[in-house]
């Protein structure tokens, strides 16, 4: 109940990255995503988005449990299943740690206040479950409604799937995303 009665009161809620859950393979985005569906902690967070217009971010391990719960890319608190989209074990099988470059794709959100699409960010990544992967019908859908935020990119700002680039092997060098109205937003870099 304090819990929840101190989200009543919040105007953001931060996910944090950092090995937060002993980054154990879905170790802290499983508990904080069970922690987040009780009832009375999930209706706090539903009204802080829809009502009072407050924000949600997830970073690395938060990012993750944002696409557990469904707040990124769907906005809403949902039982996910294996038709939503996730984050996986990296493609070379191990943990990556270093600095990324990152393209702004979308500025549909006031996280990205004073940002303009194409600015390149370098950034740091740590993390062994940072690929993003989802159904190409699903990305279609993130990429025309403006929630793809970030991808990973080469030298030249292309969006790659290069491993030297895109440490993970992300669908379309996704490295972060949006919900529909921006104001819900994960990514696997620590900005």
């Amino acid at each position: 109940q304090a819990f929840a009665k101190a989200i009543s009161r919040a105007n953001i809620i931060a996910f944090p990255g950092g090995f937060s859950g002993g980054d154990e393979p879905d170790g802290s985005g499983k508990f904080i995503a069970t922690t987040f569906r009780n009832p009375t902690i999930a209706e706090q967070v539903m009204k802080l988005l829809n009502e009072r217009d407050g924000l949600i971010l997830g970073i690395c391990n938060g990012f993750q449990a944002l696409i557990k719960l469904g707040l990124v890319p769907y906005g809403k608190i949902i039982e996910t299943d294996e038709n939503c989209p996730t984050l996986t074990y990296n493609n070379i099988a191990r943990h990556q740690s270093r600095i990324v470059r990152v393209r702004v794709a979308s500025v549909k959100s006031p996280w990205l206040a004073g940002v303009e699409a194409g600015e390149i960010f370098s950034v740091p990544i740590s993390h062994g479950e940072g690929k993003f992967v989802a159904s190409d019908a699903l990305i279609k859908q993130l990429a025309e409604n403006g929630q793809i935020m970030t991808q990973y990119v080469d030298l030249n700002g292309n969006p790659t799937m290069d491993v030297h680039f895109n440490p993970n092997g992300s669908a379309s060098a996704i490295e972060g995303i949006l919900s529909p109205d921006g104001r819900g937003f994960g990514k696997m870099g620590h900005s």
